[in-house]
């Protein structure tokens, strides 16, 4: 019993003038407190975390049984753990979440069997408020992550650098004076280095090449000298290069320069965020074997790139918002340098009520634009269906789908002009979307390309409940086909049909019985175009969506669809429903493309 006691006098003295350091930031997850046993333990063990500062002194205590937070100091309720299997494998380490600026102090690791105590490891734990900010701007090779500490590290001292955003990624580590890099992640190969006799410096800074967006986060500088954890963290922001245009522009330069030299034997890739190719620059040429047949007649580089050392991109008619990575590599692929560029396509925007009688969908080019007498243009929505077509000199009814025919025109002589604007007529709510004119030459090389965006607003029509009827407004030209049919549908349920007008008479016996003796058209509505419909008696069961449809045969000539709300006074307007309450999502319908 009294070698025991000499021994824990002697190790507390060791111990105490020994103590460990650890430092952290405030705001990580957690932090571990190093404490492990490789001698004898006695019978009933208990773990002991104490601070002897506070009061009570407890931070955490673990017995045979588990955990025992009863006498636990209230601050550190809730954030401290031991493994699982810490009384088996001797490792009494705890892990600290959440580290806050009070939680620095001096902690002690000990065991006891209810009659002894041992103490086994004295730490200390400096949780630091600082933190460094790198941003960085597209355009420089690499960007220097700063860690510095005291020179003259002893020759043992291990550095570890990791990325913390997510789950801890191995970034870069220095050990046994040279690098470590058997861990490292494949995002970093290549791309990470330290300074040379940085153990005498004490500069333990990370040089990262070619950075990019996804690097941008938390890094944590960890270094192992002696029996101390030191941790210092930085955070990157990388800033893409940004370019913007608007869409129908002839072309766009995507900026790639390197100061450095370049050998003879260089390959130069452009890649979009796709991972396509946009084109590829190699044994002092264009590979256009390589180049995605999205981008082929559309990309070009400078000549004598390498001696110039500028291996910007233009990319003729861009359309859409894409992300393009500069990528020069060696004969045996090693990246000598790497640049991403992000470029915006502002599309322009058009917006219209539902139920006007036309919009203008805008395309010019400048009079000095060439444009052969067989150039082809096409306008496609957003799921590229065929909208118009000219060709040969005259529209191609034929080619466009079904649902736009006898609904477009552009203008004449529009080679000459320059003027490749489509009218669209009776637009609906699902011709809303991204509408593209491309104009291509015989051999269909893309020789102009623009969007345009079409909203349809919906009009919103707003009842009081107990009204004895609303009008739902619908008018248009006049001297519709004698033989055409007007449908009024409730879109909620199925398309339930509310009213039908065929054969120059409303059809009762055609509508759902829910709206029966309810509704009603004003007279000869085909010949005045006054499509309006009258629902007797509204209720908020009535409230939602409706569409009216003329159609003659199988065409549909003329739709508007309408939002219909109760308990509040009524507004025959149109408005953009997305600013209004309702219990019924107004989202506008997806485009039918059948009919």
């Amino acid at each position: 019993m009294k070698m025991f006691v000499v021994f824990v006098i002697l190790l507390h003295v060791s111990q105490h003038v020994l103590a460990l350091l650890v430092e952290v930031n405030e705001g990580e997850t957690s932090v571990l407190l190093p404490c492990q046993h490789s001698d004898f333990i006695p019978e009933d063990l208990t773990v002991m975390w104490t601070r002897s500062d506070l009061h009570p002194k407890s931070v955490h205590l673990r017995r045979e049984e588990g955990d025992d937070v009863t006498g636990q100091n209230q601050r550190y309720s809730g954030r401290t753990s031991m493994r699982p299997d810490a009384l088996d494998k001797l490792d009494f380490s705890l892990t600290l979440r959440k580290p806050q600026l009070t939680d620095s102090g001096s902690y002690t690791c000990s065991i006891s069997n209810g009659r002894e105590e041992m103490r086994l490891k004295d730490i200390q734990l400096k949780v630091k408020d600082q933190q460094v900010e790198v941003k960085f701007v597209g355009g420089s090779e690499s960007v220097i992550l700063p860690c510095k500490t005291t020179p003259s590290l002893p020759e043992d001292t291990r550095v570890e650098w990791t990325h913390s955003d997510r789950e801890p990624v191995m970034v870069h580590v220095y050990s046994n004076r040279s690098d470590d890099l058997t861990n490292q992640d494949d995002l970093y190969c290549g791309r990470t280095k330290m300074n040379k006799d940085l153990l005498r410096t004490g500069d333990l800074s990370l040089t990262l090449k070619y950075p990019t967006e996804r690097d941008s986060g938390g890094y944590i500088c960890t270094i192992y000298r002696d029996k101390d954890i030191l941790r210092q963290k930085v955070v990157l922001q990388v800033k893409v290069y940004k370019v913007e245009v608007d869409s129908g522009v002839e072309s766009v330069l995507l900026p790639c320069k390197a100061r450095v030299w370049l050998p003879k034997d260089a390959i130069v890739e452009w890649k979009d965020k796709y991972n396509r190719k946009a084109y590829v620059y190699h044994n002092g040429s264009n590979q256009p074997e390589e180049t995605h047949p999205d981008f082929k007649a559309r990309t070009k580089m400078r000549k004598n790139l390498l001696k110039l050392g500028d291996f910007s991109l233009t990319l003729k008619y861009p359309t859409i918002t894409n992300t393009y990575t500069c990528t020069i590599y060696d004969r045996g692929g090693k990246i000598l340098k790497k640049k991403e560029v992000e470029m915006t396509v502002r599309v322009p925007q058009v917006e219209v009520d539902s139920g006007v009688e036309s919009v203008q969908l805008s395309c010019k080019t400048s009079s000095k634009f060439d444009l052969p007498d067989d150039a082809t243009i096409e306008w496609t929505n957003m799921y590229n269906t065929k909208v118009h077509v000219y060709q040969n000199g005259s529209d191609q009814p034929e080619e466009q789908h079904k649902i736009y025919r006898e609904r477009t025109e552009m203008n004449k002589d529009l080679l000459k002009t320059g003027e490749f604007s489509l009218t669209l007529k009776y637009p609906t709510d699902g011709n809303t979307g991204i509408y593209t004119c491309t104009v291509y030459s015989r051999e269909r090389n893309i020789l102009l390309k623009k969007k345009v965006e079409l909203r349809v607003r919906d009009c919103v029509v707003e009842v009081e409940e107990g009204g004895k009827h609303v009008q739902l407004p619908f008018k248009t030209t006049g001297n519709l086909p004698e033989d055409a049919t007007v449908e009024w549908k409730y879109c909620e349920h199925e398309y339930r049909k509310v009213h039908m007008y065929e054969n120059d008479s409303d059809q009762p016996g055609k509508q759902d019985e829910v709206y029966r003796g309810r509704t009603s058209m004003n007279e000869d509505p085909l010949n005045t175009g006054d499509l309006s419909l009258t629902l007797k008696h509204p209720t908020d069961e009535d409230s939602g969506r409706y569409r009216c449809e003329v159609k003659h045969g199988c065409q549909i000539l003329r739709t508007k669809m309408l939002f219909l709300k109760g308990r509040v006074q009524v507004q025959d307007q149109t408005g953009d429903i997305r600013n209004r309450s309702s219990s019924i999502d107004p989202t506008p319908l997806m485009a039918d493309q059948s009919v």
